[in-house]
């Protein structure tokens, strides 16, 4: 019996073995392919609406994020667990990204406070004495011990006091403030004697008059100031938008002074609204016109 020389037949040889070939490599072939079709069709549905939800009404922060995302779903860049979706991590935009300019007071505005006290009969607090009587009358009442805000130590104790309206106002204000960044306000400056103005007049050239149309609002006890130094650049942006509105509203008058670093804020009685005005309707009468700024 002859055999056959294998050079004879070299097609059929190297067409058994491409077909032996293909035998064994088409399952891992197909397994393969099943798999990179999972990776890159499978997202959750809850995870794609989110995804829509975000390109569409996000702010551009939550948008870019979501454009991040849905290039890693679509470049295959599987999760380490296909059972869970993988969440968007946004960084908060700080808020001293919102650029608010300085609230600068004026000439105008040191006027119309005064003007406003005077058409509501607050009279400047002469001396110790006067102080005194307004305190035991009622007509001062000290400032707001609270968590949420103190009061500086080098702020004399029988002029840790404010108008009533003023007292709720640096109340709202700490409490909100508080809420929002965990951290105290602190109250420098309250109610003011003419006697001490006018003695702060000689040794601080830029202190207002005790006398006259532009004289201190402080001596009518309606205004405080608030510390600037050690807030964050944030805690700054975020006064501005709180007072902003209330300013509007002429609730108040601000003044953002640079010198003594602080928020000169005098608040008028109008802040309290009337209690019969809100009579049955349940309302605080005490509203925050800017109570939505968080």
């Amino acid at each position: 019996m002859r055999c056959l020389h294998p050079c004879r037949y070299p097609f059929a040889a190297i067409a058994a073995l491409f077909c032996l070939g293909l035998l064994l490599l088409a399952p891992r072939t197909a397994e393969a392919r099943r798999h990179a079709h999972r990776r890159r069709h499978h997202v959750h549905p809850h995870t794609a609406r989110a995804l829509r939800r975000a390109r569409k009404h996000g702010t551009e922060a939550v948008r870019a994020a979501a454009r991040t995302e849905t290039a890693r779903v679509a470049s295959d860049e599987d999760t380490d667990n296909d059972s869970e979706s993988s969440p968007v991590n946004v960084a908060e935009v700080p808020l001293a990204a919102m650029n608010l300019p300085p609230l600068r007071g004026s000439h105008e505005s040191l006027v119309r406070q005064n003007e406003r006290a005077e058409q509501e009969g607050i009279l400047r607090v002469k001396d110790n004495d006067d102080l005194m009587t307004l305190r035991r009358s009622g007509q001062l009442v000290p400032l707001p011990q609270l968590t949420s805000m103190h009061v500086d130590s080098r702020l004399p104790a029988n002029r840790r006091y404010c108008r009533v309206w003023t007292s709720r106002f640096l109340t709202d204000l700490a409490r909100v403030h508080y809420e929002r960044f965990h951290r105290p306000l602190q109250v420098n400056s309250a109610v003011r004697t003419i006697e001490y103005q006018e003695h702060l007049r000689h040794i601080n050239g830029n202190a207002a008059p005790a006398e006259g149309d532009v004289a201190s609002p402080h001596l009518t006890g309606e205004a405080v100031d608030i510390a600037k130094k050690g807030l964050t650049a944030s805690e700054v942006a975020w006064m501005r938008a709180y007072l902003l509105p209330l300013q509007t509203a002429g609730k108040i008058d601000v003044e953002e002074e640079f010198q003594q670093s602080c928020f000169h804020i005098s608040v008028y009685r109008s802040y309290i609204t009337p209690k019969k005005e809100l009579a049955g309707t349940g309302k605080s009468t005490a509203p925050l016109v800017a109570s939505g700024v968080r």
